[in-house]
């Protein structure tokens, strides 16, 4: 497994700013490691697979979990406000980094990730493939 980690800065896009790392440096199968930083504004889509909140509230990010790939990026992410109260759900763009955030990926070697429309959810799901030697 290949390591990567940069940092994000105030105003940055959260999910943008890691699927345009995925692309730049072709991660084909990755996942995140590890994320933690806060956000001043938030944009979830709830387990309703429908509804998108927005919300403009200073965030810590206290985990983040997804699959990778210059195909897509599917990432959830876990939100504690100043009360301790935690959200969650599914990372939309427009969450935007406060003061930083810092994010650390595992590429694997052995695996393509893509993602292929399935008419059974009405998403692209996840196809995972075994990785010829290029």
């Amino acid at each position: 497994m290949k390591i990567h980690a940069f940092r994000l800065t105030r105003g940055m896009d959260l999910k943008k700013s890691i699927e345009d790392y995925v692309v730049e440096k072709n991660i084909r199968s990755g996942v995140i490691l590890s994320a933690v930083g806060c956000l001043y504004k938030v944009n979830l889509r709830c387990a309703d697979g429908v509804t998108v909140k927005t919300i403009d509230k200073d965030y810590e990010i206290v985990s983040a979990t997804g699959t990778l790939s210059v195909d897509g990026c599917h990432i959830h992410v876990s939100l504690s406000d100043e009360d301790l109260n935690t959200i969650g759900g599914h990372l939309k763009n427009d969450c935007l980094v406060n003061v930083t955030a810092e994010i650390v990926l595992g590429e694997f070697d052995e695996f393509e990730f893509s993602r292929e429309y399935d008419e059974n959810t009405g998403y692209k799901e996840l196809v995972i493939k075994e990785r010829k030697d290029d």
